[in-house]
């Protein structure tokens, strides 16, 4: 291998380390050093700051100001415990709900012909060619009081739903949001499943469904675990639906945040919620690389 191949090499396997230290480990670097800052009637909001001009005595007194009190604040506040046990309930129920919808779509999706597969695949990800806001718009106007779905009720006789502002149209938001990002990793490992297994299965005596649960299913576990994570955490930190579908009842950590920071202006506050949050979700992050890599060594 040439000296130039080896470089080029190096540069490469580089390359994602540094774009991660760009984009995540630096925000979140500083996400936390404002988690352990203190409020300040100041201009930014929060102290101590880093007096750089005074050189090793500046940085030691910096570091000596960084406490943990916002954490213990964190801990004796029961709105902060209630925000992050409601975000992770409405997060997984929308999970289940978003399998039970999605696996038997991207099921049915396998199944199709292939030139049905491909025209089906653009129908998922056709919603993302629209503004997420301007989706998540159109929801209020279905179902507001006066909105689409209550008039298409009243048409066939049935009552009237206020269903706008309650923690069910968080959920319907979240759904129709999140769905594309379900069904795409479940179809893909649908996909690569040989139609042989199955046919080998009904030798061996097992009927549709049984082949289903035995071959199928256990076979797409990996899709089933990628689709519920990349659900799964972005919901719980979700702002934009629960506050434009959920109105002010719904309380989750994404509106919990958005109001420490912009309307009480208390970053230290806000910035330890979001690390709260985060170290939270490395953990489902772990087992599932754990579990990727128990597959890999095993199908060697």
């Amino acid at each position: 291998m040439s000296a130039q191949h080896r470089d080029r090499s190096r540069a490469a396997a580089i390359a994602p380390f540094l774009w991660l230290g760009l984009f995540f480990l630096f925000p979140f670097l500083l996400v936390l050093r404002l988690s352990l800052s203190d409020i300040a009637l100041a201009v930014p909001p929060y102290a101590p700051q880093l007096d750089l001009s005074a050189g090793v005595d500046g940085v030691r007194e910096f570091l000596a100001a960084l406490d943990f009190e916002t954490y213990g604040r964190l801990g004796g506040d029961r709105l902060y415990l209630a925000a992050y046990l409601s975000s992770m309930r409405i997060a997984a129920i929308s999970t289940g709900i978003l399998l039970l919808i999605g696996y038997p779509i991207a099921y049915a999706m396998v199944r199709c012909p292939p030139a049905a597969r491909r025209a089906l695949v653009l129908a998922v990800i056709l919603p993302f060619w629209t503004s997420f806001l301007i989706r998540i718009y159109a929801w209020i106007a279905i179902l507001k009081p006066a909105g689409l779905l209550n008039a298409a009720l009243g048409a066939v006789g049935l009552a009237p739903l206020n269903l706008l502002n309650t923690e069910a149209a968080v959920h319907i938001g979240l759904v129709y949001a999140y769905l594309p990002f379900m069904v795409l990793p479940l179809y893909a490992v649908l996909e690569r499943q040989p139609a042989e297994l199955l046919e080998a299965a009904a030798d061996l005596g097992c009927t549709p469904v049984q082949a289903f649960w035995r071959v199928t299913f256990p076979m797409s576990l990996p899709g089933v675990a990628a689709g519920a994570l990349l659900c799964f955490i972005p919901m719980v930190g979700e702002f934009v639906v629960p506050d434009l579908l959920g109105g002010s009842q719904t309380l989750m950590l994404g509106k919990v945040i958005w109001t420490e920071f912009f309307a009480n202006r208390d970053w230290p506050t806000a910035s330890a919620v979001a690390v709260a949050l985060i170290v939270t979700l490395i953990v489902p992050l772990t087992l599932f690389q754990r579990q990727q890599q128990r597959l890999l060594e095993g199908g060697r």
